[in-house]
């Protein structure tokens, strides 16, 4: 079974300083050298983003301090092993307990239960990993096995079927699933069981190198991996599911994405009919209202809010309930599983018992919203700067979105209110070609028709956020890139790029050893 994923390339921004509320489409769009300086952007294009940045293109590509702040006043200038595991700078005192008391049941590990931990008991019964901190070491990415016999701590398997039935045809269309699942292994593969309940399968990959040559002569080796799964517990794999490794991704101002309007993701979304840059959004039905709603968290925008988020992830992956997913995540058919021990609780006024309990549930909520974003380093350096200009000139951000100015709103994200932010991302979902698009376990390529998670596609990711990519492997050094960890360098990255982005990969692909160099440090600096 051959599985790929994608993750389009990395970039930055820039913006201008002072006060740019008051910057209207008219004017930005005035600037006619800021729409010329993108050759791969159209105009409507280029226009939609200096609305959204509120400044012109030119603007964004030159330097100026206020973008050092990527995460803006929220924001950190630490560029350690725990860029990634710092609160908001403007968290007040009088809040940064709940960070911490979120940061506690993020980190540690849930047990077995019966337990006298009765606050972090009922793992499982099937589950990927036993805390949030084992696939988001020190809050970053993950990572791939390297080998066969490494185990897959920061890197799981999403399942899906092909719809058979208009039924289940409509309900994809219309977001009332998210997929159609497995009826023995279900939406999500679990390789861990507790004791006296069978792991779903084991996970492992082969590496095969994959050489590209730039117009040069220079040789970058890539890899391609091949996903095995292997002893099955609860019968053979059907030849036409659909297999999607996904690695953790960071969680560093996830808060600050949340606090995009709807109106600007969507905005950005077009059709394409010459194979350019499109990009859509995710619709996808909300767990907690039973409304559909917008998706932008996950590799496939499957999420619409970090509170969902978070409680799929703590069903799916740890096998624990909650409120929004009061079921554990056994199939009819998996009964070791269903009549496993549970940690469940006594919620009170007619709530259902479940493990994390809603006082929890909004602690590690408030923790994933206040993960600040890293600082840029040496954003003014003329390699960083020559980097940023060959990164907009080859049109990276069509789906880098650059800049966005948040709105003032009546929740209470006080951290996250109004600031001017530099996460590269349009949150949408974009074709990224063949060889990033996931495969059957025969690893025949699936139908463009066939959903895998509500509108999304085999061959379709949501754009990363590229803010703190270039501290990553500080973070963790065995941190990679892509949906499924192939990438081992940001320049691998760039060149597993295709679809929509071919255009600018084969661009990429002319750079010299002096243009790659300029690049790189770009990418670095975020």
């Amino acid at each position: 079974m051959a599985i790929s994923a994608c993750q389009p390339s990395d970039s930055v921004s820039d913006d201008a300083s002072g006060d740019v509320s008051d910057v209207t489409s008219e004017q930005v769009s005035s600037n006619k050298s800021s729409s010329e300086n993108s050759q791969s952007l159209s105009s409507e294009h280029a226009k939609n983003i200096e609305v959204l940045a509120g400044v012109p293109m030119q603007q964004l590509v030159s330097f100026d301090p206020q973008e050092i702040k990527q995460g803006g006043d929220s924001g950190i200038s630490i560029s350690s092993a725990e860029s990634y595991s710092k609160p908001s700078s403007n968290l007040a005192a009088s809040r940064k307990g709940s960070f911490f008391i979120g940061n506690a049941f993020f980190k540690q590990p849930w047990v077995v239960a019966p337990a006298s931990t009765d606050s972090r008991d009922g793992l499982g019964a099937l589950f990927n990993v036993a805390a949030c901190q084992s696939c988001h070491v020190k809050d970053g990415r993950g990572h791939a096995p390297m080998t066969a016999d490494d185990d897959a701590d920061s890197l799981l398997i999403r399942l899906s079927m092909p719809a058979t039935t208009d039924e289940q045809r409509q309900q994809l269309q219309d977001s009332l699933i998210e997929k159609v699942v497995h009826p023995m292994y279900g939406g999500q593969l679990q390789d861990r069981g507790i004791q006296g309940v069978p792991a779903e399968a084991r996970i492992a990959v082969q590496w095969t190198d994959k050489p590209v040559t730039f117009a040069d002569g220079y040789v970058e080796t890539l890899r391609a991996p091949t996903f095995n799964l292997t002893k099955p517990g609860y019968g053979a794999f059907d030849d036409d599911m659909m297999v999607s490794p996904r690695v953790a991704l960071p969680m560093i101002g996830l808060g600050l994405l949340e606090q995009i309007p709807d109106d600007d993701i969507k905005k950005q979304a077009s059709d394409s009919s010459n194979g350019d840059i499109s990009g859509k959004f995710n619709w996808v039905m909300d767990p907690q209202t039973g409304k559909r709603a917008l998706g932008r968290f996950g590799w496939k925008a499957g999420q619409t809010k970090l509170i969902t988020q978070n409680q799929s992830a703590f069903n799916e992956d740890m096998g624990l309930t909650s409120n929004i997913r009061p079921n554990e995540s056994c199939m009819p058919t998996q009964t070791a599983c269903l009549n496993a021990a549970t940690g469940a609780d006594e919620q009170g006024n007619g709530k259902s018992p479940v493990e994390v309990n809603d006082e929890v549930a909004k602690f590690v909520e408030f923790y994933t919203r206040n993960l600040a974003v890293p600082h840029r380093r040496n954003a003014d350096d003329k390699l960083v700067l020559a980097g940023k200009k060959r990164f907009y000139d080859m049109g990276c951000q069509s789906c880098h979105t650059p800049r966005y100015q948040l709105p003032k709103t009546d929740d209470d994200h006080l951290e996250q209110h109004g600031q001017v932010i530099y996460p590269y991302t349009d949150l949408l979902l974009h074709d990224m070609g063949d060889d990033l698009a996931d495969r059957t376990i025969a690893g025949k390529l699936p139908p463009k028709d066939a959903q895998v998670e509500f509108l999304a596609n085999s061959y379709e990711w949501r754009t990363p956020a590229l803010w703190g990519v270039g501290l990553a492997q500080t973070v963790d050094p065995q941190a990679t890139f892509l949906h499924d960890g192939r990438a081992r360098t940001l320049m691998e990255a760039v060149l597993w790029h295709g679809g929509e982005a071919e255009k600018q990969k084969q661009q990429v692909l002319k750079l010299d050893k002096q243009g790659r160099a300029e690049l790189n440090a770009f990418l670095k600096s975020l």
